[in-house]
C-alpha cells in the first residue's frame, strides 16, 4: 500500500487554503527580525516540543545550511530537556545529529 503524503493531500483536498498558508510561511521565512540559521534553530526545537518527527529532520539541513554548526543543532535539542524532559536527549538527539550527519 503506497504511503499517502499528507501535505499533497492538504494541496489536493484545500489549494486556496494550502495557498494562503504557503505565504503566510513564507511572509515569516522573509522577516528580518532573525537570521535564517537562528530561525531554522528555534523551528527545530519547537517542532521537537510539539513531538513532530518528520519537521524536526526537515529543518535539521536547512539549519546546517544555513550555518548551523552541529554542536549548535545538539544544544538547540538539549535545550528540550528543560521542556520535554529525557525525550530530548533520547528520541530526539539521535534523530537530529544523525540526520546532520548524513546532509
Amino acid at each position: 500500500m503506497e504511503e499517502t503524503n499528507p501535505l499533497q493531500t492538504f494541496v489536493d483536498e484545500a489549494p486556496e487554503i494550502q495557498k494562503a498558508y504557503a505565504e503566510f510561511i513564507q511572509s515569516l521565512i522573509a522577516n528580518n527580525g532573525l537570521d535564517n540559521k537562528t530561525k531554522q534553530l528555534i523551528y527545530i526545537g519547537m517542532k521537537m516540543i510539539a513531538d513532530d518527527e518528520r519537521a524536526v529532520k526537515m529543518h535539521v539541513p536547512m539549519a546546517k545550511n544555513a550555518g548551523a554548526t552541529r554542536e549548535e543543532i545538539k544544544t538547540t535539542v538539549l535545550l528540550g530537556l528543560s521542556v520535554i524532559g529525557l525525550k530530548a536527549a533520547s528520541k530526539y538527539l539521535p534523530l537530529v545529529l544523525g540526520t546532520y550527519d548524513i546532509e
